[in-house]
């Protein structure tokens, strides 16, 4: 090949990106730019005559290349040892001259190998375009190809296609909004609608024609529109989605100049720009990004039950069952009888017999309602008979948030409930929330749904609420001011809920309950994560809130199912027996009408005799004198009886420091006996820090003698499981070292950041503003500081707080995702609350602190 071929190979390739950094066209510029590799592949061919194929595969044989794709060619041939010398040479060719092509080598025994073996790459083998070789291996190729799809292999082949994509859904996320989507392979992304292609291949069995000029997207959207499979608007609507979302990738790909398909938050920002949308105005972008995910993974979805139905036995006519005068079912599918207009009421009719049958719609159905709500506004004539209906969906014994996932994929629920529509493609960045807030919030009903098939706490609960009709639309309506201000949702939440409440015909009480449940959905939360749960003053001040056990039951709930939809990481062991404990506790006060003192003294078990069946050697006056000298109620609630006889124990003995361990629900327990000195608490901070382990809270227990007993629960920065036993001596040796002053604390924590760079550069991208608040309470004051997170933070800010003379007795550590909460109880150098006139200078001084660690 002469070189001035491979420089104007390069130079129009050169030129074609450039002229294609805004992406006006993205199937238009992926088709130009296969046609050109197509044109350079036979170039550096020749003329010479092959006996075998060279085929485009993949996305080059879509001719929907991205600019840094895969080249994939498949070489075809009767015999693979005859002509491996030549396809050998070839392949040197193309790399010799500069296109780094994938290639593998298939002879016609590869068709039943791969069948058998290996679904992805039989199913490459149906996705060629021939370029150069033998036209006749081509045909005979793929009607070899064809003759495979017997009836029953083509309904195993779609099976496998519908569990292979919940497989990819599983690793690349589930979801069409998720925040930062993998755009070939989440939900919603290409891969979506290429699946859909593959089954309509396999259930026809016939291969799409490949046109001259097309792509494949639009060939076969082409071809099922002429088949009448679904409508010209949703070919139209597919066709738009598919281009916006292969531009995303296309500007990604050109912009990072290697394969790169996560659309990651930085990203956005600088795409949507490319779109004509400024930061500000990003998620208005998203929610046109997130509503063409939707558009693909919502005709993926419905194509495949088709494709997998249509290869059973088809139900006779006589099966039919006329649901009323509009909808019939006929096994699990229902369809509409007759080409009326339907009302809203009507629609929200037909969402009732599908969450009741737990069937879906066909496609005519589908399509008419897609059709019906796509464009519109809210309806204007709101009939009353709507809101019966939607009241009855929420009475569904069953698939309740299914259905309204289903009404809102569709269109309906944003068109019947305007306010829910503010939330579609609403963000919530972070690494905590990894939904928009519509699908976070219809998750949320799906995920307390399921607690009815658990025996846990929880599914009691749930099971024996007698009235869910509440707590799901508690749960539909709990975000829904978000979009008005995130700052303060929960309390316009409740003013927007009783309004839409009243508007579909709610009492009073009802109005009243819900309200409550979306005013204080952050309490429970905030209390159990963020505050003593031994402190009688906290549990008086949430158990005044409730003025019947059920709205307690209903709180938990709804609490339970907003944390466990944010993320699948953010519900833990650790969350879930916080909440247990505050539930029981709470309903102990309301059923038996006492104080969070009286509570506490009465569930404190005898502890001078439990401490003696587990140390009788131990005199009952050293016992007595131990537990009043640390004077502090929570003591014996924080500890086992068993536990506090080792205390006494190890003080006994007399050593400058012990150090002891303790399993419980995936947490490591660590207590730390010494003296008391100001920076203590600092110092124990570091050495955890220094050997990797995450702090999730810390109690400071000090006795009248001096002795202080601070206890934490941990668990490894890494695995985020409790630390190998390995770890512990180490762990002591370190907290010898840091107490009696031979180990460089500072140091070693800012070490940390060489050892964890990539790490940190990954995890903790968070920019934000710091947040200090100050909270009264009886004996202290609560410091909350919330924060992006960062790498030795705790030891940072305890260090901080050491040096604005503040004693922490009590701290709650909660990471979520790449932000820290943490609430510390703390007193001055004279055991006293901190004044207010200190508010201001306490809060600059720890702002300036952290905003160095960021």
């Amino acid at each position: 090949m002469k070189p001035e071929i491979k420089k104007i190979f390069q130079l129009k390739r050169d030129e074609l990106f450039t002229a294609n950094t805004k992406q006006a066209d993205a199937l238009k510029f992926s088709k130009e730019y296969s046609l050109l590799t197509e044109e350079f592949i036979r170039a550096i061919a020749g003329a010479e005559k092959i006996n075998f194929v060279v085929s485009s595969a993949g996305s080059f044989s879509r001719r929907e290349l991205s600019p840094c794709s895969d080249i994939d060619i498949i070489f075809i041939a009767e015999s693979v040892e005859e002509n491996a010398k030549e396809i050998s040479d070839l392949v040197t060719k193309f790399w010799d001259n500069g296109l780094e092509v994938s290639h593998t080598v298939r002879d016609f025994s590869d068709i039943q190998k791969y069948l058998l073996s290996d679904l992805h790459t039989f199913t490459q083998l149906f996705e060629t375009r021939y370029l150069l070789g033998s036209e006749k291996i081509y045909t005979n190729w793929n009607k070899e190809l064809l003759k495979t799809l017997k009836d029953h292999v083509k309904a195993d082949l779609i099976k496998r296609l519908i569990d292979d994509s919940d497989q990819r859904y599983k690793k690349f996320g589930d979801s069409p909004k998720i925040l930062e989507p993998n755009v070939k392979l989440s939900a919603g992304g290409l891969r979506d609608l290429q699946v859909v292609e593959w089954m309509f291949i396999f259930s026809r069995g016939e291969m799409l024609h490949k046109q001259q000029e097309a792509t494949e997207t639009e060939t076969f959207l082409k071809i099922i529109n002429q088949n009448k499979i679904t409508s010209s608007d949703e070919c139209n609507r597919l066709l738009s989605s598919y281009k916006l979302i292969l531009s995303v990738r296309n500007l990604m790909h050109l912009e990072s100049e290697q394969k790169n398909d996560r659309f990651e938050f930085n990203e956005q920002i600088r795409i949507a720009k490319i779109f004509g949308y400024d930061e500000d105005l990003l998620t208005d972008f998203m929610k046109i990004y997130f509503n063409s995910a939707v558009i693909l993974n919502r005709f993926s979805k419905s194509m495949a039950k088709k494709f997998y139905e249509d290869t059973l036995t088809a139900l006779p006519d006589s099966l039919s069952i006329p649901l009323d005068d509009d909808f019939e079912l006929k096994g699990k599918v229902i369809s509409i009888r007759n080409n009326s207009q339907l009302k809203m009421s009507d629609v929200l009719r037909g969402f009732y017999y599908r969450g009741l049958y737990s069937a879906r719609f066909d496609e005519s159905l589908r399509a008419v309602i897609i059709d019906r709500f796509e464009n519109s506004d809210r309806d204007q004539t709101q009939e009353s008979e709507s809101s019966v209906f939607f009241r009855e969906i929420l009475k569904l014994p069953s698939n309740v948030g299914q259905t309204l996932y289903v009404m809102n994929e569709l269109g309906v629920l944003g068109a019947f409930l305007p306010e829910f529509k503010e939330l579609n493609g609403f963000l919530q960045h972070g690494v905590y929330h990894s939904y928009t807030a519509d699908e976070h919030t219809l998750i949320a009903i799906q995920n307390v749904e399921k607690l009815a098939n658990e025996n846990s706490q929880l599914g009691k609960i749930f099971n024996n609420l007698k009235d869910k009709e509440k707590l799901f639309i508690g749960l539909l309506l709990h975000d829904i001011a978000k979009p008005i201000n995130i700052s303060g949702h929960e309390i316009i939440g409740a003013e927007l809920a009783s309004s839409i409440m009243y508007r579909m015909g709610y009492s009073d009480v009802e109005i009243n309950t819900v309200s409550f449940l979306v005013y204080n959905h952050l309490v429970m939360e905030r209390t159990a994560f963020r505050r003593n749960l031994n402190d009688p003053e906290t549990l008086n001040n949430f158990t005044s809130r409730f003025n019947s056990i059920e709205e307690l039951e209903q709180l938990y709930l709804l609490t339970y199912a907003d944390l466990s939809a944010v993320n699948p990481v953010v519900w833990t062991n650790w969350k879930s027996e916080l909440l247990a404990e505050l539930y029981r506790k709470t309903r102990a006060m309301l059923e038996e009408q006492i104080s969070g003192e009286e509570l506490l003294f009465s569930t404190t078990y005898s502890v001078p005799e439990e401490i003696s069946r587990h140390s009788p050697h131990l005199p009952e006056a050293h016992i007595k004198d131990h537990i009043d000298s640390i004077d502090d109620i929570s003591y014996s609630h924080h500890f086992t009886a068993g536990e506090i006889a080792r205390h006494i124990e190890e003080i006994n003995k007399g050593n400058s420091i012990s150090v002891l361990f303790s399993e419980s629900n995936g947490y490591t327990g660590i207590s730390v006996i010494t003296k008391d000195f100001p920076s203590l608490l600092s110092k124990l901070c570091g050495v955890l820090a220094i050997n990797d382990i995450n702090i999730h809270d810390a109690k400071i227990f000090t006795g009248k003698d001096g002795i202080v007993i601070d206890s934490f629960n941990v668990t490894d920065f890494r695995s985020h499981k409790k630390l190998e036993q390995e770890k512990f001596a180490k762990i002591k040796d370190d907290m010898n070292l840091a107490v009696d002053g031979h180990l460089q604390i500072g140091k070693e924590v800012a070490s940390l950041k060489t050892k964890w760079w990539r790490l940190e550069n990954k995890l903790f991208k968070k920019k934000g503003n710091v947040k200090i608040a100050f909270e009264n309470h009886e004996k202290f004051t609560i410091i909350d500081v919330h924060s992006p997170d960062r790498l030795g933070f705790l030891y940072n800010v305890t260090s901080k707080m050491n040096e604005l003379g503040l004693n922490i007795f009590f701290a709650k550590i909660l990471t979520q995702g790449d932000e820290i909460i943490d609430a510390f109880y703390v007193l001055d150098r004279n055991g006293k609350k901190i004044s207010p006139n200190d508010y201001e200078f306490i809060k600059s001084e720890l702002t300036s602190a952290i905003s160095k660690l960021l």
